[in-house]
C-alpha cells in the first residue's frame, strides 16, 4: 500500500470533497441497511405475524435494543392496523420502503458526485507533476532512459492508476459502512446466526488473497512492455525516411510484433488471473449463502427460534454485505495492478536531478565581462571528452570551436548552457561559477540555434513566442527580418498564424533555421551559442543564413561551433580542439600561417 499511500498525497489539496463523500456515504450505508430492515413489517403485515402490541414500549439499554427495536414496529404496526386497517398499514409499509431506497440512492448518487471532484483533481496534478517532472529531469536522464516508455508512463500507466487506485476511493468509506451497518442489523436480528456465518468469511478471503498475489508482477511486465512498442512507434515515426529508404520496414514491423506478441502473451496471463476473481468470488458468496439456508432454515422450521419474515429479511441483508464484499474483492485486485503502474510513475517523481541549485543562489540578470572555463574535464561515460580544457571568452568575442567529430565542440555547448555540469573544474560568468547561479537566470542569458532546427507542431508566432512570451507583433515580425525569414513567412497561406507541422516538416531546412535564428534574435540575449548551425544546410540557404547569423552576432558575445571553416573566418579567436583539449588557437590568419591541424581542416574542406 506504500505506493497508494503517496498517490494519496495527491488528494490533501481535496479534503473538503472527501469529507463530504464520507457524510453522503454514511447516511448511503445507513439507509441502504434500513431499505431491507423496512421491510419486515410489510412482511409481517402480509404474513399476519405482526405481534399485538398495545402498550408503548420502554428502552431498558443496549443490551435488549433488538427485541425494544422489534416491539416499536410491532406497536405502529398494531396501531395503524386499528385505527386505518391492514390495508392502509400495509401501503404505509410500500412508502417507508420505497422512501428508504430512495433516500439510498440519492445518498449514493451525492458521494459519488463529490469523489469526482477528488478523483479527476488527483488525476489532474498527477498529469501535472509528471510532466513538470519530465521537464525538470537533465538530458542526461534521456539519453538513458526511452521516450516512449516516458510517455507510457505518462499515457497509459497514470490512466491505469485512475481505474485501479482512483476508483477504490469511492469504495474505501461506503463499502465498508455498508458491511458495518449490515452486521450490526444482522446480530440485532439473530446473533447466533451472524456468528455461523461469519467463521467462513476469512476462509473466502484467504482464497482471494492467494489469486492476487501475483498480480502486481504481471501487471508491471505489461506496462514495461507497452513502453517498448510505444518507444518502436516514436522511433519509427522519428525515423520514416530512413526506414522507407533502407527498405526496412520488415525489420521494424518484426520488432514491432515481437514486442507485441510479448504483450500479448503477458496480458493474457493477467486477465487469466484477473478473471478468475469474479468467479471465485461469486461462489465463495454463493457458499456462505447455502450455509446460510441451511443453518438458518433449519432456526426457523426446526427450532422456531427464528420468525420466517425476519429470516428473509436476513437473507436480503446477506445479499446487501455480498455485494459491497464483493466490490472490495475486486478493489484488491485492482490495487496489485495499479501498484505496478504507480510505482513506475513514483520512479519518474523521486527521480533526483543532478543538475541542482544551491541554496541562495546567485541572481544575475547581466553579463558584463567574461566567461571562463578553467581546467574543466567531463565524460559521459567512461571516457574523458573534455581534458583540462581552459578558455577565457571575453564580452563580445566572437570564439569558434572547430575540430573534428568527437573532439568535444558540442559538449562545451552542453556545459555552458548547463544542460551538464562539469566533472572537474569550473565554469565562471563574470566570476560567478554558474553552479551557483539561478539557472533561469543563467539561461536567460544565452540564446541558442542547434544543428537541428527544433520547432513545435504550432504556428510561426507561436514557435517564437518560446523565446519570448509577450512580445508583440512586431517585435516578431523585426526578428524575422534580422534572420532573413520575413519574406518567406509572409508569403505563407496565413502569415504568422500558419502553422509550420510537427517538428516545422512544411518549411525546407534552410526556412526551419531561419526560423530558429529568429526565435533566437527575438530573445536578444547577450551570450549566443551557435552549434553547427549551418551544417545541414544547401548552399544557397546557408548564404541566408550565415548573412542572418553574421547579423544577430552583432554586438553580441557568440561561441560558435562550426563543422563548415568558411563561416568562422570572421571571429575574433578560433579554438582548435582534438580529444578534448585545445591544440591551436588564433585568428583565421595565425592559423593559417601555422600550417598546423587547422590548416590540414581547411584544405580538406577546400577539396570536397
Amino acid at each position: 500500500m506504500k505506493y497508494f499511500r503517496s498517490i494519496i498525497h495527491f488528494a490533501k489539496p481535496y479534503l473538503g470533497y472527501a469529507w463530504l463523500n464520507i457524510i453522503a456515504n454514511i447516511f448511503y450505508a445507513l439507509f441502504g441497511t434500513l431499505a431491507f430492515v423496512s421491510l419486515m413489517p410489510m412482511l409481517k403485515v402480509l404474513f399476519q405475524n405482526a405481534t399485538k402490541v398495545t402498550v408503548k414500549p420502554v428502552y431498558e439499554g443496549l443490551g435488549s435494543i433488538g427485541q425494544y427495536s422489534e416491539d416499536v414496529m410491532n406497536y405502529y404496526i398494531s396501531q395503524q392496523i386499528e385505527t386505518q386497517g391492514e390495508i392502509y398499514a400495509l401501503t404505509w409499509m410500500i412508502v417507508l420502503v420505497i422512501s428508504t431506497f430512495l433516500l439510498k440512492n440519492l445518498f449514493g448518487y451525492t458521494a459519488l458526485y463529490f469523489i469526482t471532484f477528488l478523483r479527476n483533481g488527483v488525476l489532474k496534478d498527477l498529469r501535472n507533476e509528471v510532466y513538470r517532472k519530465t521537464v525538470a529531469l537533465p538530458i542526461s536522464y534521456y539519453s538513458e532512459k526511452r521516450k516512449g516508455d516516458t510517455l507510457a508512463r505518462i499515457s497509459s500507466d497514470i490512466l491505469e492508476i485512475q481505474h485501479s487506485f482512483l476508483s477504490i476511493l469511492e469504495l474505501l468509506v461506503r463499502e465498508p459502512l455498508m458491511i458495518i451497518f449490515t452486521i450490526v442489523a444482522m446480530l440485532l436480528i439473530s446473533a447466533k446466526l451472524t456468528i455461523f456465518v461469519f467463521i467462513f468469511i476469512p476462509l473466502s478471503g484467504f482464497a482471494i488473497a492467494y489469486i492476487g498475489k501475483s498480480l502486481k508482477q504481471k501487471s508491471g511486465r505489461v506496462q514495461k512492455e507497452q513502453g517498448i512498442f510505444l518507444s518502436i512507434v516514436e522511433e519509427t515515426l522519428g525515423g520514416l525516411k530512413i526506414i522507407k529508404g533502407f527498405n526496412a520496414q520488415q525489420q521494424f514491423q518484426d520488432r514491432f510484433e515481437a514486442s507485441t506478441k510479448r504483450f500479448f502473451r503477458f496480458s493474457n496471463r493477467l486477465m487469466h488471473r484477473q478473471s478468475l476473481a469474479l468467479p471465485i468470488s461469486e461462489f465463495l458468496g454463493i457458499l456462505v449463502i447455502a450455509i446460510l439456508l441451511w443453518f438458518g432454515g433449519s432456526m426457523v422450521l426446526v427450532d422456531k427460534t427464528l420468525a420466517p419474515e425476519a429470516f428473509i429479511v436476513y437473507m436480503g441483508l446477506a445479499y446487501n454485505i455480498l455485494t459491497p464484499a464483493k466490490a472490495i474483492s475486486k478493489a484488491s485486485y485492482s490495487v496489485k495492478k495499479g501498484n505496478a503502474a504507480a510505482e513506475r510513475v513514483l520512479e519518474v517523481l523521486t527521480t533526483e536531478t543532478n543538475i541542482k541549485e544551491i541554496e541562495n543562489p546567485v541572481s544575475k540578470k547581466t553579463f558584463d565581462e567574461a566567461i571562463e572555463l578553467k581546467n574543466i574535464r567531463f565524460r559521459y561515460e567512461q571516457d574523458w571528452v573534455l581534458n583540462n580544457m581552459s578558455l577565457k571568452i571575453a564580452k563580445g568575442q566572437t570564439v569558434a570551436l572547430v575540430g573534428q567529430s568527437g573532439s568535444g565542440k558540442s559538449t562545451v555547448a552542453n556545459l555552458l548552457t548547463r544542460f551538464y555540469d562539469v566533472a572537474e573544474g569550473s565554469i565562471a560568468l563574470d566570476g560567478h561559477d554558474i553552479r551557483h547561479m539561478r539557472i533561469q537566470d543563467l539561461r536567460g542569458l544565452m540564446g541558442l540555434v542547434t544543428q537541428d532546427s527544433i520547432l513545435f507542431n504550432d504556428t510561426v508566432y507561436g514557435n517564437l513566442l518560446v523565446a519570448k512570451p509577450e512580445a508583440t507583433e512586431q517585435e516578431i515580425l523585426d526578428a524575422l527580418e534580422v534572420a532573413n525569414a520575413k519574406e518567406f513567412v509572409l508569403d505563407l497561406p496565413e502569415g504568422l498564424h500558419t502553422n509550420i507541422g510537427d517538428g516545422g516538416n512544411k518549411l525546407s531546412g534552410g526556412q526551419k533555421q531561419r526560423l530558429s535564428i529568429a526565435r533566437a534574435v527575438l530573445k536578444n540575449p547577450p551570450i549566443m551559442i551557435l552549434d553547427e548551425a549551418t551544417s545541414a544546410l544547401d548552399t544557397e540557404s546557408e548564404r541566408l543564413v550565415q548573412d542572418a547569423l553574421e547579423k544577430m552576432m552583432q554586438n553580441r558575445t557568440s561561441v560558435v561551433i562550426a563543422h563548415r571553416l568558411s563561416t568562422i573566418q570572421k571571429a575574433d579567436l578560433i579554438v582548435v580542439m582534438s580529444k578534448g583539449q585545445i591544440v591551436e588557437q588564433g585568428k583565421h590568419e595565425e592559423l593559417l600561417e601555422a600550417q598546423g591541424i587547422y590548416h590540414n581542416l581547411v584544405r580538406m574542406q577546400s577539396f570536397q
